[in-house]
């Protein structure tokens, strides 16, 4: 192991020593079920739990990496150097008429989609099916195109979110509104600074449960028809940002790539700008496939394709 012995017994001295776990396989914590172990590995279940954990790590300079749901990420085979702290914040808490308070370990969907449509809350119901976790879905600005014809239009978490509570990369912790995040594709303030999410509120809109779950139903049926069923072929969403006007997966389509096979890991037939786990992929199995995808289209198109998942541990 890298680290230095002293450093993780400072390490499990702070945190418990029961809670502190060595070689921690990561695949199992990711929708792509791909990747090798973390070095250390820590679960933080409460607000209180996830500062002491990044503190810690802060002050001891152990390298960290916060996990969530797992969803946008490529986890390498030879694991995660330093500690990876699983975030499952949770608690959900209704505050009025129209908002409502979950912890950033909470789940989008099913957790917090089933609570708000039920409430006759809408605004979340168009993520249905999509993996995140609330931290998760600020972090990238979580984003769907509404399928139905009267509402073809991408919505994002943003127009829902009402303020979220933070710890920064200063040690403070503070409640932000929307603007904090600079939103923007695929994008938040969260990439480009250390601040953590410990919880966010979103400011909902009373709608008809029947009309909630009736556009839940339509999203659900868009996505069955071009993404992957987690459950068959494990994925992490679209590989490549979106080109406008073009779209990344049509590029790959057109040059020929859809339906390719590398090893254990496929471009998936439906979406091209998908690469599903058909059983045992490894994380180089998956990369292979990316680069091909890149350079093919960079050769035939001149468009340059560019991640949206983050690669995470040692490559």
């Amino acid at each position: 192991m890298s680290h230095h012995t002293s450093t993780t017994a400072e390490l499990e001295r702070r945190l418990g020593a029961g809670r502190v776990r060595r070689d921690v396989p990561l695949a199992p914590l990711t929708t792509f079920r791909i990747g090798g172990p973390a070095d250390l590995f820590v679960e933080a279940r409460t607000a209180d739990e996830l500062v002491e954990a990044i503190q810690a790590a802060r002050e001891l300079g152990v390298p960290h990496v916060l996990l969530g749901r797992g969803a946008n990420i490529l986890v390498a085979d030879r694991g995660v150097r330093g500690l990876v702290i699983h975030s499952t914040v949770g608690g959900v808490e209704i505050l009025d008429d129209h908002r409502i308070r979950a912890g950033a370990g909470v789940e989008i969907f099913p957790d917090l989609i089933v609570k708000t449509v039920e409430l006759g809350l809408g605004g979340l119901h168009h993520f249905v099916g999509i993996p995140s976790t609330v931290g998760g879905a600020l972090w990238q600005n979580l984003h769907f195109l509404s399928p139905a014809p009267e509402r073809e239009r991408t919505v994002f978490i943003e127009e829902v979110l009402d303020s979220a509570d933070l710890w920064t990369e200063e040690g403070t912790r503070i409640e932000v509104g929307p603007d904090y995040f600079e939103f923007g594709y695929d994008d938040s303030i969260l990439h480009h600074r250390d601040d953590v999410v410990l919880s966010a509120t979103f400011r909902l809109i009373p709608e008809d449960p029947a009309r909630l779950r009736q556009v839940m139903r339509e999203n659900l049926a868009w996505r069955d028809d071009r993404h992957p069923d987690l459950w068959l072929y494990p994925c992490a969403g679209s590989i490549f940002q979106k080109i406008d006007g073009v779209g990344a997966g049509r590029l790959i389509d057109q040059c020929g790539l859809k339906g390719h096979v590398h090893g254990k890991a496929g471009i998936f037939h439906k979406h091209a700008n998908i690469i599903v786990n058909l059983g045992g992929a490894t994380a180089a199995e998956v990369r292979h496939l990316i680069d091909l995808a890149r350079d093919t289209v960079l050769r035939e198109t001149g468009h340059e394709l560019r991640t949206e998942i983050g690669f995470i541990g040692e490559f």
